[in-house]
């Protein structure tokens, strides 16, 4: 079993035209997952010179690349819930962001032509007890009664069983604008297809200190690992929960996001009859729990089942424990694929927030987009998009302007308190 993301071990890897960093340019992106990679796309087709730095050897490694493989709509926290908090109007702009979020992903993948295996064939959000079933079509009438989401359907118990061969399950609501890709290759497509617009690509290339030019404005000098610097009349950071650079440059962000494992397993391929007898709709799948699982099939005919099987950082003996938990799961949801070789085992960090949700802005001059918890493929590589028409001029672009960001108090460097979370949780699973 390799310890590797099934999705970058899978697809060739993106290979940077660009050797020696540039001295200055219109636009330096700190961080080459989705949200920089799409920003650097639309900013380099609208004549901006634009460089791309990113810290590990191979772009979009981190959350970009260590993902479940979904590409889902719907908000990560339950849509009442905001709307009690901040009112029906800005909900369902929320809401509909992650609509728009799918369809941008789409329309890069036509646009660009990259061969990534997209499909929309809708998310099926389950119901591992009967008592969640209530939840569940509350949730359904108020996404229609509000005007958010009239295709959204409640599935009984036997209507999910026709589609995933599992017992486990009393029913769910389909979310019909869903998708799913292969994370690895549309990586690679749009880093092509940005190099391709003019951006220049840097791997390998750590940010470690960011020196605001002038104390105002938006101009700065970026220190690298490499020893060289570069002067950008604009800068964003798209970082993610990455742990590179540190507390310096980087500590207010840093003291807003917890980085949080969440891990995956892919099976050996079990062939097209054997994979379209356990989910025949080839959706993907998500339980209800605050510990939960998701799953998909690949193209080649793989399962890919994932979940937060552990509050802790990834590394490879965390992804190695969690994976013998993700086995025990696998074999409790699907028990008819006996002892089937998992092939691939992973971990990665969720730049979770803590109210779930996106944040996007400028700050002291710097322009940043992260904090997905656990919902940004799809929004990540719409924000690459949204944030590079804001450094355009174009504030209104961005649908998560306006909004507070506080530190998460006691929260000022590794995440001590993860064990914690985690044990509080599951309690709170149980007496669900």
């Amino acid at each position: 079993m390799k310890l590797d993301s099934y999705w970058t071990d899978s697809a060739p890897a993106f290979v940077p035209q660009a050797r020696e960093l540039p001295g200055r340019v219109d636009v330096a992106i700190v961080g080459g997952g989705f949200t920089g990679l799409s920003a650097a796309l639309a900013l380099a087709r609208r004549g901006a010179s634009v460089a791309v730095l990113e810290a590990g050897t191979r772009v979009a490694a981190e959350a970009s690349g260590r993902n479940g493989g979904h590409v889902n709509n719907g908000l990560a926290v339950d849509y009442a819930d905001v709307a009690a908090k901040v009112g029906v109007e800005r909900a369902r702009g929320w809401y509909r962001a992650y609509d728009d979020a799918v369809d941008t992903v789409e329309r890069l993948v036509r646009e660009e032509a990259i061969d990534c295996d997209f499909l929309r064939h809708g998310k099926l959000k389950l119901a591992t007890r009967a008592n969640q079933m209530a939840a569940l079509e509350r949730s359904a009438r108020r996404l229609i009664d509000d005007g958010v989401d009239s295709d959204v359907e409640v599935l009984d118990a036997e209507r999910v069983r026709a589609e995933v061969s599992s017992e486990r399950f009393h029913g769910g609501l389909l979310y019909k604008r869903s998708g799913q890709m292969h994370m690895g290759r549309f990586a690679g497509g749009l880093a092509a297809a940005a190099q391709r617009g003019g951006a220049s690509i840097h791997t390998g290339t750590e940010v470690s200190r960011i020196e605001r030019i002038g104390g105002s404005g938006h101009a700065h000098r970026l220190h690298t690992g490499r020893g060289a610097v570069v002067t950008a009349q604009q800068v964003l950071l798209a970082t993610g929960a990455t742990r590179h650079g540190g507390y310096g440059s980087f500590g207010w962000l840093r003291r807003r996001i917890v980085p949080i494992g969440s891990f995956i397993v892919v099976t050996e391929p079990l062939g097209e009859e054997r994979a379209k007898a356990l989910l025949a709709a080839r959706r993907t799948y998500t339980t209800i729990a605050n510990i939960h699982h998701y799953f998909r099939l690949t193209p080649d005919h793989r399962l890919v089942f994932g979940g937060r099987a552990r509050f802790a950082v990834s590394s490879p003996q965390s992804d190695a424990a969690s994976g013998d938990i993700l086995r025990a799961g696998l074999a409790e949801t699907f028990p008819q694929l006996g002892a089937v070789r998992l092939d691939y085992c992973w971990g990665g960090l969720v730049d979770m927030t803590q109210d779930r949700l996106p944040h996007a802005g400028e700050r002291d001059g710097l322009y940043y987009a992260m904090g997905y918890s656990g919902h940004g493929t799809q929004m990540s590589v719409h924000m690459g998009q949204r944030m590079a028409a804001v450094m355009g001029g174009h504030a209104g672009a961005n649908p998560w302007q306006g909004r507070d960001w506080p530190a998460i108090p006691g929260h000022f460097g590794p995440p001590w308190f993860l064990p914690a979370v985690g044990l509080y949780y599951r309690l709170k699973d149980r007496l669900a």
